[in-house]
């Protein structure tokens, strides 16, 4: 039996920041491997199957349409995918790369940590199974990840199907494909495919795309998609899928009316379930919600005492970043003096279209929901000069402030590199700054950060009244 002071189950961004913490402390840890997430190695979810090689197709696809739509009068240049394979052949050899010199070779200059390549399951609560042998800790960390959940239609078990896995390790380019799923995965992968020449049909189940952000964030965002060709339909209600010569067709309801669809490829962008299986939860009372995730308090310990958990395996939101916070958290929290916790409302999240959508604390619903009388104010990307000087005045900023004290509760952005854009929104949202300290705050001219500024300034004047120099 081999003994550590903390074992860490997985081997993603949470369970790597939390061994970072660990061995910077100096506590004797074990790290153990291997989840349900079929494409998953050393690394997790975000540089194996996630957030790094997605958006490297996604920049590609963007850098395509960026040449094709001709923006500049007096240019005129094209391009097209030459070799689809290479493109992919690339995009494995950045996944490969950064999993080596961001996790594996990280790992390796850790002295107080061992990595074993198995699955873990508990015995008991200070006790793990892993590949027929025990190891003792006396704190465990649960960061297992999750993985694509695909929902139960009827002929589901007939048909050839992708997720975001199998999208990212094609071989071919379909000539259209069906998406599920109208939030972040599946309006990525639609504007990627559609960048890429594939006819692209996305189906939502409620009534807007995002339906958990602003809903003039959800229009215009539907709009721009729809000018490069996605074939959007919301409200829908998937009935049954099948295979008909070769295609995949899906029978769904919309608006009262029965219809179809039909396109070589289906790619379901419908959730995620935590991967919690074999840890074998139920024989050391460690609580569930609903649908698997694993319930832990502010400190990031479960149910039971000693054992943590962090990352995707806890729920929404999953965010690589965010996990990574939760990971070093419950290590401080496991083996500190001093208790810390995360501040969720001044977490960013964006979705990666072209343009993108980026936002950071409450909307304007949220807020009144709390019972704070606030007041918001859309301000167009038209109205920004670079926006102009670059020729995309595509986008908005949306602030939500309150309304008697001008505290800054939330912001949502959409336009080019808002996910950028947007921390200068979180650091106004976590250190509960006013419009006024925006205001006040030279920003460089041209930029596109200056959009945050005439949000700001738009509570005081009509922005399209203001000349550039505006204070």
């Amino acid at each position: 039996m081999e003994e550590y002071e903390c074992a860490i189950i997985g081997h993603g961004a949470a369970a790597f920041a939390a061994a970072l913490k660990a061995d910077e402390i100096g506590i004797k840890t074990v790290m153990i491997g291997k989840n349900e997430t079929k494409g998953t190695l050393i690394g997790g979810t975000c540089v194996n199957v996630g957030c790094v090689p997605s958006k490297r197709l996604i920049t590609i696809g963007n850098f395509m349409d960026g040449i094709n739509i001709n923006r500049f009068d007096g240019l005129s240049y094209s391009a097209k995918i030459k070799n689809f394979n290479e493109i992919m052949r690339d995009k494995e050899s950045l996944t490969s790369s950064m999993r080596f010199s961001k996790y594996q070779k990280v790992l390796a200059k850790l002295k107080n940590v061992k990595y074993l390549n198995g699955f873990a399951s508990f015995k008991d609560k200070n006790t793990l199974i892993v590949d027929g042998h025990e190891i003792r800790a006396k704190k465990i960390l649960i960061a297992t990840g999750a993985r694509a959940s695909v929902p139960q239609i009827e002929g589901i078990d007939s048909i050839r199907y992708m997720t975001n896995e199998e999208a990212l390790s094609m071989k071919k380019l379909p000539k259209s494909i069906i998406i599920v799923g109208g939030r972040a995965l599946g309006l990525e992968f639609a504007e990627m495919f559609a960048h890429f020449g594939v006819k692209v049909t996305l189906l939502q189940r409620s009534e807007r795309l995002l339906p958990n952000w602003e809903p003039e964030v959800s229009y215009y965002i539907e709009q721009y998609m729809k000018e490069e060709g996605v074939n959007i339909i919301t409200g829908t209600e998937i009935n049954k899928v099948s295979m008909i010569n070769g295609l995949v067709k899906l029978s769904f309801s919309a608006k009262g009316s029965k219809k179809e669809v039909k396109a070589q490829e289906i790619l379901f962008a419908t959730g995620r379930k935590p991967n919690v299986e074999k840890l074998n939860l139920d024989r050391i009372g460690v609580k569930t919600d609903k649908k698997g995730f694993i319930k832990i308090n502010k400190y990031m310990e479960t149910s039971v005492n000693g054992i943590y958990a962090a990352g995707d395996v806890t729920g929404e939101p999953m965010l690589e970043a965010l996990a990574a916070a939760e990971g070093n958290k419950a290590a401080v929290n496991a083996f500190a003096d001093k208790k810390v916790w995360i501040d969720f409302n001044a977490i960013p999240s964006a979705v990666f279209t072209f343009p993108e959508a980026a936002r950071v604390g409450l909307t304007d619903e949220e807020a009144n929901g709390k019972g704070i009388k606030c007041a918001c104010q859309p301000v167009m990307f038209k109205d920004l000069a670079k926006a102009g000087i670059i020729k995309d005045t595509r986008g908005l900023i949306k602030m939500v402030i309150n309304a008697k004290t001008k505290r800054i509760l939330g912001v949502e952005i959409v336009g080019e590199n808002a996910a950028d854009l947007i921390h200068e929104a979180v650091l106004a949202v976590k250190f509960k700054l006013t419009i006024d300290d925006i205001i006040d705050t030279v920003h460089m001219f041209p930029t596109l950060s200056e959009i945050m500024k005439l949000g700001a300034l738009s509570f005081y004047h009509n922005v399209e009244d203001l000349s550039c120099c505006s204070e």
